[in-house]
């Protein structure tokens, strides 16, 4: 039987203030992403998919019901989420990742401005990401819902996912209201680059 749990933050409810508040983080991470997680564990129960990982159901996740793939994304989407965030972040990446950023978008900053389109373009909710195509280039997309590029239900976007940005109305409404060019602006200051190094690492090894 596949029994998904929360994963615990590495910081506080309080700790990205005044960037994320305490409220949000908390109804964010205790009620939203639980939701996935136990919505998830009962879809799973009876399927073939039970006891398979999210990288074994995600990538054929047109093979499963609508519960599978909307509770799997979440709970996918929001762990990823939540390791990329620090009260004390690396502010800019470094090595191979920044060359790869630089050469893609031109700049640092012409990323960020990329990454802020793709997020206010996203109609309704939804992620802006960077992911690393099977080809090992980087590329910004965007997904609908708690969909994200592992899924082969992406037919342009394929790939892993490295860094995404939540822009459902529940990561940011408490203190942003319906500013969520405020919000992505705020994002910067509480990612952590070295975890989305990390993360291309990883996704390199995969390729």
């Amino acid at each position: 039987m596949s029994i998904f749990q929360l994963p615990a933050l590495a910081y506080a409810y309080d700790a990205l203030e005044p960037h994320f508040d305490k409220d949000t983080m908390s109804i964010h991470h205790q009620r939203h992403h639980q939701a996935y997680v136990d919505n998830l564990n009962k879809a799973l129960e009876g399927s073939d998919a039970d006891g398979k990982g999210l990288k074994e159901i995600l990538p054929e996740i047109s093979k499963y019901s609508p519960a599978v793939r909307n509770n799997g994304g979440g709970h996918y989407n929001h762990s990823l989420f939540w390791s990329i965030l620090s009260p004390t972040p690396k502010t800019a990446p470094t090595g191979k990742l920044a060359d790869e950023i630089n050469a893609a978008f031109g700049s640092l900053d012409h990323f960020k401005e990329e990454i802020k389109k793709a997020g206010l373009g996203q109609f309704g909710s939804g992620w802006a990401w960077l992911f690393v195509k099977y080809n090992g280039s980087i590329a910004i997309t965007t997904t609908a819902n708690q969909d994200n590029p592992l899924m082969d239900t992406q037919l342009t976007s394929r790939g892993f996912p490295i860094l995404g940005v939540d822009v459902w109305e529940h990561a940011y409404y408490l203190k942003y209201q319906n500013k969520r060019a405020d919000y992505l602006d705020a994002f910067w200051s509480v990612l952590d680059w070295t975890a989305v190094e990390k993360n291309y690492e990883e996704a390199l090894s995969e390729i």
